[in-house]
């Protein structure tokens, strides 16, 4: 289990996290979004031991990872700005993994080769942005590591290699438990693999939550009465969003699905129907009730109430 408590890193004059609390269990995908700047790569570079805590502190299975050899070898860390031997080849490369981590599967490392269809003889420095990319990945997931941290690791891949990646990525949670950290900016990139979802502005925690709760938890609801209804009339149900166009309302709900339309039942409504969320719905509205406007942060603006 990773735990992360009250967590800080300043850079002169630049707080890059601020108090950042999270515990990621075992066998988890654990997917952090956030624009440029929100403190991401930093977390990472902690969470690996490149980089050093001003406070709070970070622990592997219950150890300091900071300067702690035994806790590393743990890990494989795919960052965002590659780094390959000058030269080398991917059959070098995969020699100075095997070196480093002694689970390196060799075997393994040709038949996902063969599946990117990357040639291990080839200059890495002659691969495209996305072949480096899948090389990375490759190199990674072969070591067979039990944490496995990807930082914007699908951007400059194309749709196939994206899912081709994720598909490795998922087998290696369910055989072999590997726990599995994910940044982007992108929302859309991490909602089909990702078991939470943590959301990351100015260096803070803003939301973290369960996918599945997410999905389950929030809801539309569109509704009309015969006679007129304002939002006070809802009082009793937990309302993310209220909207009126002519006789229609439109609610986002939170909490339990049955009991809140029952509750909508009794008010005889002429119409009700229920209507599903998309995940960046969900957040847009999560982080409307915080005070932010979602894409907004995404972006790395800041538009709170």
């Amino acid at each position: 289990m990773i735990k992360a408590e009250m967590v800080t890193k300043t850079f002169e004059n630049f707080h890059a996290l601020d108090n950042i609390s999270c515990r990621i269990p075992k066998g988890c995908i654990y997917g952090m979004v956030g624009s440029n700047g929100a403190g991401k790569s930093t977390f990472l570079r902690l969470l690996t031991g490149v980089y050093k805590s001003d406070g709070g502190t970070i622990r592997i299975d219950d150890e300091e990872v900071y300067n702690n050899p035994a806790v590393k070898n743990k890990i494989a860390y795919v960052p965002d700005e590659l780094y390959f031997l000058p030269g080398s080849t991917m059959e070098r490369m995969g020699t100075l993994y095997g070196e480093i981590y002694p689970a390196f599967d060799k075997d393994y490392y040709q038949y996902l080769a063969d599946s990117f269809q990357l040639d291990l003889k080839k200059p890495i420095h002659a691969f495209s942005k996305g072949m480096k990319r899948q090389a990375a990945a490759i190199l990674a997931i072969s070591s067979k590591p039990e944490y496995l941290f990807f930082d914007e690791t699908f951007d400059g891949l194309d749709p196939i290699m994206r899912n081709l990646v994720k598909s490795f990525v998922c087998r290696d949670v369910l055989e072999r438990n590997t726990t599995v950290i994910i940044t982007s900016h992108s929302l859309r990139e991490l909602e089909d693999i990702c078991d939470q979802l943590a959301l990351l502005h100015k260096g803070g925690l803003v939301l973290e939550s369960d996918i599945q709760y997410l999905k389950t938890s929030l809801f539309k609801i569109q509704t009309a009465f015969t006679r007129d209804h304002n939002e006070d009339s809802f009082a009793a149900v937990d309302i993310l969003h209220y909207s009126k166009k002519g006789s229609v309302i439109n609610l986002i709900a939170r909490g339990g699905q049955e009991e809140i339309t029952a509750r909508i039942k009794s008010m005889q409504p002429l119409i009700l129907d229920i209507l599903p969320l998309s995940l960046e719905e969900i957040f847009t509205y999560e982080m409307e009730a915080l005070g932010y406007n979602f894409q907004n942060v995404l972006e790395g603006e800041t538009n709170e109430k």
